[in-house]
């Protein structure tokens, strides 16, 4: 028996008339030409002001939003970013630099990741931005580089939880981990950065991304808060900054559904009291990228020829996993499955077919959508990847065999 397959969640946030996607006010076709030439990515900026929006009418008013540079670097959707959240994570100098151009002060920027150099650590110091320290040997080097610039350095704690956020596409704490100091290590670390005379901020508790269910982060929420409390017992001076990381996610793949909002912050709504009279002084944050920027991106590439072997038809395409390694199934999936693609330009068309877009690489893993229901599709019709806003152009390996970068507009 032939079981249909799921369906992707609708996809609302880009309007269609006239049978084409709408993307910044215009019709796609229109935007094909003002970018000049395909591949591109399109990052719509009313819809990222709309999610942001909706998170401050979701989570409490107390609550702070940072963003997370990794998802999207771009200089010019960080520039937007920097006047509608209250702070930035970047994780390399190269990110720290786009975030220094910004109006964004560099009190509200921090700066995590294992692996930072002296020439980073000495221009994040320099900057005054927070360090989120990794490891006792980073902040030996904190130290010393601050005593060699005659600079206080700003620091946080990144802390390495003993639970995990359950249910996550990417865990990022529990367990032996490269990232953060694992929680039973951070009391003499505490210690020790008062020693140093180190201008402590407080702690980063990050657990886990790419999370869809409410009653999972809501538990994260709880055990971090709850180790944020007890390790406050340890800290040099008053907690003053609490990045309890994010871990929101997006809905990609058939069958998921986004995430319960709502619910996430009623309960933080019921956990911040306590968290208030411990820790009178701490400013709750939250780190988001992906649920930031995901959804208010489409990657775009154009249909280079239609070709049909044994039965089966493949759209090839100017664009592919070089540009889009996520939407291939190579970054992370374990069974590939497909994220929501459109012919752009006929959008609800009647004629219908199951077909396969793939890219112009000599691989097989150059797929962007494996025998998926879509328009019928001609050369030059042009085939949009949604949920784009995130981890596409520079999670991708851009090199590989030598085709020219796509662009990235805002719009």
């Amino acid at each position: 028996m032939n079981h249909p397959r799921p369906t992707h969640a609708p996809l609302t946030q880009f309007p269609v008339c006239d049978d084409c996607l709408q993307i910044g006010g215009m019709p796609l076709t229109r935007l094909a030409q003002r970018v000049g030439s395909t591949p591109f990515y399109a990052y719509d900026r009313q819809r990222i002001a709309d999610r942001v929006a909706l998170l401050r009418r979701h989570l409490p008013a107390e609550v702070h939003l940072h963003y997370a540079m990794k998802a999207n670097p771009m200089p010019a959707l960080v520039q937007l970013m920097a006047g509608l959240v209250d702070g930035f994570d970047v994780a390399s100098g190269g990110e720290l630099k786009v975030a220094l151009d910004t109006p964004m002060p560099p009190h509200r920027i921090s700066f995590a990741g294992p692996g930072k150099s002296d020439g980073e650590l000495s221009r994040a110091i320099a900057a005054g931005v927070v360090v989120n320290m990794e490891s006792a040997q980073e902040t030996e080097r904190i130290a010393a580089l601050g005593g060699h610039l005659g600079v206080r350095p700003r620091v946080a704690v990144r802390v390495n939880p003993d639970f995990e956020l359950k249910s996550s596409g990417m865990k990022m704490g529990g367990g032996p981990k490269q990232f953060g100091v694992d929680a039973e290590l951070v009391p003499d670390l505490l210690d020790r950065i008062g020693v140093l005379g180190l201008d402590f901020q407080g702690f980063h508790i990050f657990s886990g991304s790419q999370n869809l269910k409410a009653g999972a982060i809501e538990e994260a929420h709880e055990k971090t808060l709850q180790l944020a409390m007890r390790l406050a017992r340890h800290t040099p001076s008053p907690v003053r900054l609490l990045n309890i990381g994010g871990g929101f996610g997006v809905p990609y793949f058939p069958g998921e559904e986004p995430l319960g909002l709502a619910i996430v912050g009623q309960n933080l709504l019921r956990l911040l009291p306590e968290l208030r009279k411990r820790l009178p002084e701490a400013q709750v944050v939250i780190e988001l990228g992906r649920y930031l920027a995901a959804e208010a991106g489409i990657y775009v590439c154009r249909v280079l020829e239609r070709k049909i072997s044994r039965g089966q038809v493949f759209l090839v395409t100017d664009g592919g996993l070089h540009h889009h390694l996520a939407a291939s199934g190579n970054f992370g999936q374990v069974i590939r499955k497909n994220y929501p693609v459109v012919v752009g330009n006929k959008v609800e068309s009647g004629e219908r077919e199951t077909a396969s877009v793939v890219g112009p690489l000599c691989t097989p893993l150059d797929v962007l959508a494996d025998q998926m229901e879509m328009a019928r599709a001609e050369p030059g019709d042009l085939v949009v990847v949604f949920q784009s806003g995130a981890y596409g152009l520079t999670a991708s390996p851009t090199a590989f065999l030598g085709h020219p970068a796509p662009l990235e507009v805002l719009v």
